[in-house]
Formats: C-alpha cells, sequence, structure tokens
C-alpha cells in the first residue's frame, strides 16, 4: 500500500473545502420543494373534502321537497306510465285482401269504315261521350255523287221495267184474242223479270251510297271516357288503318281483376251458392283511402298453378271516376260477419316464448301477465276467443317496460293531474300576475 505524500494530502482537503458545500446546498434546495407540493396537495385535498361536506346543505335551496312530500315524488318517479284501453263487445268483419288492377267492362278502338279525309272532329281528347255522339266526319262529297249516280240508274231502269210491264199487258190482251204467239208473251213476261232484277240492284247501290254517306259520319259505338286523338285533321284515313282514331273505354261501370289465395275458394263459394252477396271495396296503393264498392260478379274456373292463386271480378259503379283502367287497387272482399265478439286492440297483444299474452291493468294499480287466445285480426282490432273478459283495463303502451305485478300509473291520470296543479296554480295567482 502506498502512503500519499504531504502534497497529495493537501491537494485532497482543498478539494473538499469546495466540494461538500456545494452538495450541501442542493440537498436543502430538494427538500424545500418537496415540501412545497405536499402543502400544495394538502390544501386542495382540504378543499375537496370541504365542497363535498356542503353541497347536500344546498340541495334543499334548489326546491327540492324533503319529508313525506319527498317521499311521495320517489315512489312516483318509480311508477312505469302506461295508457290502457278497454276490451269491449261488438262486430268484427272479416276480410279476403287481394292485389287487383281495374279493367274496362268494354274497350273500343274508334275507327272509319270508309277511306277519305278527316274534315272535322267533334270530341275533346279525355272527354265523356255517349253512345252515338257523333265524333269526327269524313269528307261526304265523293259519296254524294256515288248515290246521285246510283239513284240516276235505279230510275232509268225503272222507267224500262214500267214500260215492260206495260207492253206485257198488251201482250196477254192480244194473246187472249190469238193475236200473238206464245213464245212473245213468254219473251216479254222475261224481259219484266230482267228489269225488275236490275231495278232491284239499282236500288241496291242506292242503299250502299247512303251507307257510305253514314258512315261518313263517325260516332261513338259505347259510352265512356275517349282517350288521346290518334291522327289529326286533314289527313287521309282508311279502314284498314291499325291505331284508328281514338280508344274509348267503359268506365262506368267498372270492373277489378284481383286474386286470392286457393285457400279461400271454399268460402267463397258457399257464400255464392248460398246467393249471398259478396262486398268488395277498393283501396288505393297505399290502402288508406277507400275509392269505391261493388260487388263481387265472379270467380274464374281454374287455379295459377304457378302463384296458387284464382282470380276474381268485381263490378264498381265508379259513380265519380275514382277507378281509372288498369290502376292497380288493393281489394278488400267482405266474406262475414262476426257479431258478439270480445274485440280487444292489437296494441294490446305481446308475443314471447309461450305465446301471446296482454298485461291486464288491476285495482290495486298493478299489471298481471294474461296468456290469450287470439282469432281474427283487421286493422286495429284483434278478435279475443279466450283469456279476457269485456270490461278489463289492458296495456296498449308502455308494455315493453313491464313485468307481472308492476305498479303502473295511467299517463292519462298524470298528465290530468298536471293540468288541474297548472289550473289551482293560475286560480290561486294575484290578479295581473303572468301564469
Amino acid at each position: 500500500m502506498e502512503m500519499k505524500s504531504s502534497q497529495e494530502i493537501g491537494k485532497d482537503k482543498a478539494i473538499s473545502k469546495h466540494v461538500l458545500p456545494a452538495r450541501t446546498g442542493f440537498a436543502r434546495r430538494y427538500w424545500l420543494w418537496i415540501l412545497l407540493l405536499s402543502l400544495i396537495g394538502l390544501g386542495i385535498y382540504a378543499y375537496v373534502m370541504t365542497s363535498g361536506k356542503q353541497q347536500p346543505a344546498a340541495q334543499p335551496k334548489a326546491g327540492t321537497q324533503t319529508g313525506r312530500g319527498g317521499n311521495r315524488n320517489a315512489n312516483a318517479a318509480r311508477l312505469t306510465p302506461v295508457v290502457t284501453a278497454a276490451a269491449r263487445t261488438g262486430n268484427m268483419n272479416v276480410y279476403l285482401n287481394g292485389l287487383g288492377s281495374v279493367t274496362p267492362l268494354n274497350t273500343v278502338t274508334v275507327r272509319t269504315r270508309v277511306d277519305g279525309q278527316l274534315m272535322k272532329i267533334f270530341f275533346k281528347e279525355g272527354q265523356i261521350v255517349k253512345q252515338g255522339d257523333l265524333l269526327a266526319e269524313i269528307d261526304p262529297r265523293p259519296f254524294q255523287v256515288q248515290l246521285t249516280q246510283a239513284e240516276g240508274l235505279l230510275a232509268r231502269d225503272q222507267a224500262l221495267l214500267k214500260n215492260a210491264k206495260v207492253d206485257l199487258e198488251r201482250y196477254r190482251m192480244l194473246f187472249q184474242q190469238d193475236s200473238i204467239a206464245k213464245q212473245q208473251l213468254d219473251t216479254q213476261e222475261a224481259l219484266v223479270r230482267q228489269y225488275e232484277g236490275t231495278a232491284k240492284a239499282d236500288q241496291g247501290q242506292v242503299d250502299n251510297a247512303k251507307l257510305q254517306l253514314i258512315y261518313a259520319r263517325i260516332t261513338a259505338p259505347i259510352s265512356g271516357r275517349i282517350g288521346l286523338r290518334q291522327v289529326d285533321l286533314g289527313n287521309i284515313v282508311h279502314a284498314a288503318d291499325a291505331n284508328g282514331l281514338a280508344v274509348i273505354t267503359q268506365v262506368q261501370p267498372a270492373s277489378v281483376v284481383f286474386t286470392l289465395p286457393e285457400d279461400n275458394i271454399p268460402a267463397i263459394m258457399k257464400k255464392l251458392r248460398a246467393g249471398n252477396t259478396l262486398t268488395a271495396d277498393a283501396y288505393d296503393r297505399s290502402q288508406t283511402n277507400k275509392l269505391a264498392s261493388g260487388v263481387l260478379l265472379t270467380i274464374d274456373n281454374q287455379i295459377d298453378p304457378t302463384t296458387g292463386t284464382v282470380k276474381l271480378k268485381a263490378q264498381f259503379a265508379n259513380e265519380e271516376y275514382s277507378l281509372f283502367p288498369n290502376q292497380f287497387v288493393n281489394t278488400r272482399l267482405l266474406l262475414d260477419v262476426k257479431q258478439g265478439i270480445t274485440i280487444i286492440p292489437t296494441a294490446a297483444v305481446q308475443r314471447g316464448s309461450q305465446g301471446s299474452f296482454v298485461y291486464v291493468l288491476k285495482q290495486d294499480q298493478t299489471v298481471a301477465v294474461r296468456p290469450v287466445k287470439l282469432g281474427i285480426t283487421q286493422g286495429d282490432d284483434t278478435e279475443i276467443l279466450a283469456g279476457v273478459t269485456p270490461g278489463e283495463q289492458l296495456v296498449t303502451q308502455g308494455a315493453d317496460k313491464l313485468r307481472d305485478g308492476a305498479k303502473v300509473e295511467l299517463a292519462q291520470s298524470r298528465s290530468g293531474a298536471r293540468g288541474r296543479e297548472s289550473g289551482n296554480a293560475a286560480a290561486g295567482a294575484p290578479a295581473g300576475a303572468k301564469p
């Protein structure tokens, strides 16, 4: 082990004199910072604890009642608000719903029966016309010329026939006097018959010319609504034209062809065989607006094997022209009327793993789960076969938050109580004060 010299020992003492005081100052500042942070933390903790103790004392200032009234509000807050409706006894219509379209009883394309120039049009597009109304007129002059010619030929041949008949009478007198041969009399009789045939043919030509003049005036073959004009004024029209002049559809009465499942055929046929008249109603696409009411005419004689449905045809008076040809409609066929049955709102019916059930409101303002057996459903009403008696109150709104034996509050009663409180406050306010 080497011994340090006196010079080295002197250097170490000098270094220790300068280093130790610096380390001691840094340690003092470190402890001061720790003490300061601790004091800040204690101050924050004291502030939080003090504010937490003062908050419950400030709650009564917000207007919350204490004591018996506060308990009443707390109990009311735990009640489930519901809306109820009573089961009733009534009649329910049994409908069969089907999809169909409006089909006019008759559709006619108005065509000309003679060729010629279209001179006049007497109808407006979309107009309601009656059978026999004048619709258009073809140039009648060519047919008038033909009539004049036919009448001239008829007059000439009738004069020849008259002269031949006079000669025949002479020949008969002469033959009786044995002045002429029998062959000459027979020849004259044949000539008279020839002229009679010619006159009859001429009369046919006259009648044909008159008929062409009648055909030059185009009239409505049926009553109904006329469509858009297919030919403009001044065009040459022909009897062989495919489009014709216009189309008339009979809309009063109108028929609706609709389909129903084949399972409904026995019930419908039973009613028809008994001579009953089944009522049919036509609704729009959304099934909200009733368009017309009519009766069932007939049922088709075969079932469509691809869809398993059968076609039916109903007729509607269509007095207000609410049914339009080829219009899509929803048809409801009244099959039967159930009388004296128990009816509840459809909204009251709940469904679960055990089947259908309802919540029945009891006298102590609690609800009980009641299994039910359902019948038919029509719109907002449902037939109950078993489980509910008329007069019982059933929950229709708010059932999703209920369970068996839950305490409930009628939403109508709550709103009524609020209304009464508002009325009492307004009555107790001084005159001129705003409610």
